[in-house]
């Protein structure tokens, strides 16, 4: 225990610097003082969890990847479905920060005049089942089970149910500039 303590302060300044954060700059963000950032992360300072929790925040990791907390041994993602309105999003990945991975449940129903929003980041969908309805600017199309679409969600957008049954997709989200790249094998003749 008391060696994964002694490794936090150095995990701390080196994911600081290698996102080049000031300590000023993480210590607005977090509401803890640059003194104490700084013997946190000198050792002076042993780490809480009051302190590590909004660090973690304000980096967007885990908290266990801060502190390098021993493996499990079991390496399965725990899915906590969520609901959003009438949808459901599961999270497949279980670092925060980007890609991000997720399945989605929307629920069926054609919506006559949806609300295309924008955002930074980049988008990848692939459809499991049912029938997708995509709407990119002036574009609509509509994906069927095993097609995929990717774009940039700084392009007007939205998605649903192309009908009145529910559509399941998989969907990876990055920041700006993280595009989605499958590699697959080409088939054997």
């Amino acid at each position: 225990m008391s060696r994964v303590l002694a490794g936090v302060g150095p995990r701390l300044r080196q994911l600081r610097e290698e996102r080049q954060v000031t300590l000023a700059t993480l210590a607005e963000a977090t509401g803890i003082s640059v003194s104490t950032l700084s013997r946190l992360e000198s050792g002076g300072r042993r780490a809480t969890l009051e302190l590590l929790l909004p660090i973690a925040r304000a980096h967007r990791v885990a908290l266990d990847e801060l502190v390098d907390a021993p493996e499990t041994g079991d390496p399965r993602v725990r899915l906590r479905p969520r609901a959003m309105g009438p949808h459901t999003i599961m999270p497949l990945t279980r670092q925060p920060g980007a890609p991000q991975a997720y399945k989605m449940i929307i629920a069926g129903g054609r919506e006559e005049h949806p609300e295309q929003r924008t955002h930074e980041g980049y988008d990848w969908i692939y459809v499991l089942a049912g029938r997708l309805r995509l709407l990119l600017g002036e574009r609509e199309l509509v994906l069927t089970a095993g097609e995929v679409a990717e774009f940039d969600t700084r392009l007007p957008h939205w998605f649903g149910s192309a009908d009145e049954r529910p559509v399941e997709l998989l969907g990876l989200f990055g920041r700006q500039g993280e595009r989605m790249h499958v590699r697959a094998r080409p088939a054997a003749d």
